[in-house]
């Protein structure tokens, strides 16, 4: 008798310890939900791209959209690091759907304005839901959707009778133990042995499959907590969920999230009973038959979380509004890169092919991509970075970070006019574009590079899209000066300052150049600054180069 007390007291000092533990874990979870909204969150140390990149080609089995933004506009863009900036979501649902929205969208889209709007109205709503998000937390890599489309992905465990007979040995060892406490106790901790080194060999060949099934179970709980609320898509939730209900009650031993001190607790006596394992078989069976409604569940509770992490970036940032599309250019009022601290704002007036010049640093090149990324931001997640943004919807592509590709052996200029050609590609179409060029055509000599880029820039004309080009070659601006509009950015530079900028977007082409000044302030050789000088004053008389005698 004093043994089973014992073993009774035991177990009433884990249950608890088990009840504090999660009583403070939920209680640290809604204060730090709490503290973080309205700022912009801090890298996670989930959320791996590559891992986003996987859920998003697999998504795209499932959907089609009216436009993508390729890898070279992504890269270029930096948008990753804005995808960040606007990933406050707390589930893996959340992140991987803003992250498809990010790169995938339709011209006439759907947004998510109304469930925007709801949680604006609905602070207190809005942190209940996030917690349901958070105690789901994230999974890198989790597969759900590629499980979900395929047949028969997950793996078979083993036998489903050797793992109950294993799990009920337990249980027989503490009945035992109320008659004969000694066999009783030998058997219940024998099978405890015996249950944990099982486990231990079954869990690293069958880690992965559980872990993604864990995850996904999981979702279907924090599904039955949200459609509890009364949320804009509750239907959409329920009808969703509703094939689904039996595995949430049978598949109670995937119902720890496992990052918290309990979870860890709960799942480790699961497995001495080889629960999970016995679970499995049946979430599997039933899992095969209702494949699509899971689907849907996890899309509807995407667009929840991503309307969260949208609404928090438009808190967290001083200057947003929602953008108007309608036929023509695009304009914008205030407009800014939001990956720059205390950035400067500038207008955008675009209605015909663009030129902007200017020396370098001087602000073109943000200039050009902060226009870009509201262009990608405005059509993805209706949000622009402005105090006015209109536009036509369109395709977003860009060429500006090229790089020599070593593996295809391509030399810079080669993977140059491959990247402004897929440009070209798009545009022949005849859909709307808008198409960003930094330093058209840099890898080549000017006399060739001016030729290319303006009979470019007059191939564009013919077609009902919009470029925007930076470029240093002052004589594309006086070439094509008819057909396009031109922009410019300057500096101030003086002995005393040295070079200043005011970022400042200005009409007409550059007037001014700097390179032969900073020279002169670096305090190069006079005899070097003064012979460039003269050589630049004779090109410019008589436009050809003097011979320099030895």
């Amino acid at each position: 008798m004093n043994e089973v007390i014992i073993v009774a007291g035991f177990i009433l000092v884990i249950i608890l310890v088990f009840v504090a533990l999660d009583f403070w874990s939920k209680t640290k979870l809604k204060r730090s939900i709490r503290d973080a909204w309205g700022k912009l969150p801090e890298y996670p140390i989930n959320d791996r791209e590559d891992s986003l990149i996987t859920a998003w080609e697999i998504t795209k089995e499932l959907q089609e959209w009216d436009s993508e933004i390729d890898d070279a506009t992504w890269y270029d863009l930096d948008m990753y690091d804005i995808f960040q900036q606007i990933n406050s979501t707390y589930s893996s649902i959340g992140s991987e759907s803003l992250y498809q929205r990010l790169r995938s969208f339709n011209f006439q889209q759907d947004d998510l304005e109304e469930l925007i709007e709801f949680f604006d109205d609905q602070p207190e709503l809005r942190q209940k839901v996030q917690y349901q998000f958070a105690r789901l937390g994230k999974l890198d890599n989790n597969l759900i959707k590629n499980y979900l489309l395929a047949e028969n992905n997950f793996s078979n465990p083993g036998s489903f009778w050797l793992y109950l007979v294993l799990g009920l040995l337990p249980l027989i060892g503490l009945v035992v133990a109320a008659f004969a406490p000694s066999v009783g106790i030998l058997i219940f901790v024998f099978s405890l042995c015996l249950n944990t080194i099982v486990s231990m060999v079954k869990k690293s060949t069958l880690d992965r499959e559980l872990t993604s099934m864990r995850y996904l179970v999981q979702s279907f709980y924090t599904a039955k907590k949200l459609k509890t609320f009364p949320l804009p898509n509750q239907v959409e939730l329920s009808s969703a969920l509703a094939p689904l209900k039996r595995i949430t009650r049978f598949g109670f031993a995937f119902k720890g999230s496992g990052g918290t001190e309990a979870d860890v607790i709960v799942e480790t006596l699961m497995m001495s009973l080889m629960i999970p394992f016995i679970s499995y078989h049946f979430v599997q069976r039933k899992l095969g038959k209702h494949k699509e409604a899971a689907i849907h569940l996890w899309q509807a509770m995407g667009d929840l979380e991503a309307a969260l992490a949208i609404l928090n970036y438009r808190t967290a940032l001083e200057e947003t509004c929602l953008p108007e599309f309608r036929p023509g250019g695009l304009v914008a009022e205030d407009c800014y890169h939001p990956l720059v601290s205390e950035p400067v704002t500038n207008p955008v007036e675009w209605n015909k092919n663009t030129l902007i010049s200017g020396s370098n640093a001087s602000g073109k090149s943000t200039y050009v991509k902060g226009i870009a990324i509201n262009c990608i931001l405005a059509q993805t997640i209706n949000t622009a970075l402005a105090s006015r943004f209109q536009m036509e919807p369109g395709h977003v592509l860009t060429s500006m970070a090229v790089e020599d590709n070593v593996i295809e052996g391509d030399s810079y200029f080669i993977a140059e006019i491959k990247s402004i050609k897929r440009l070209l590609n798009q545009v022949a179409t005849k859909e709307r574009c808008y198409c960003f060029i930094d330093e058209i055509l840099r890898g080549t000599n000017t006399v060739e590079r001016i030729a290319a880029s303006a009979s470019i820039l007059h191939w564009l004309k013919d077609y009902p899209s919009l470029a925007f080009v930076a470029t240093h070659d002052i004589e594309l601006t006086e070439i094509l000066k008819y057909e396009c509009h031109n922009l410019h950015f300057s500096e101030r530079i003086t002995h005393e300052e040295g070079i200043a900028f005011d970022y400042l977007v200005k009409e007409g082409p550059t007037t001014t150049r700097n390179a032969l000044r900073l020279l002169e302030i670096m305090d190069y050789p006079e005899s070097i600054t003064k012979l460039a000088q003269q050589e630049l004053a004779d090109f410019e008389n008589d436009r050809s180069w003097n011979v320099l005698q030895p």
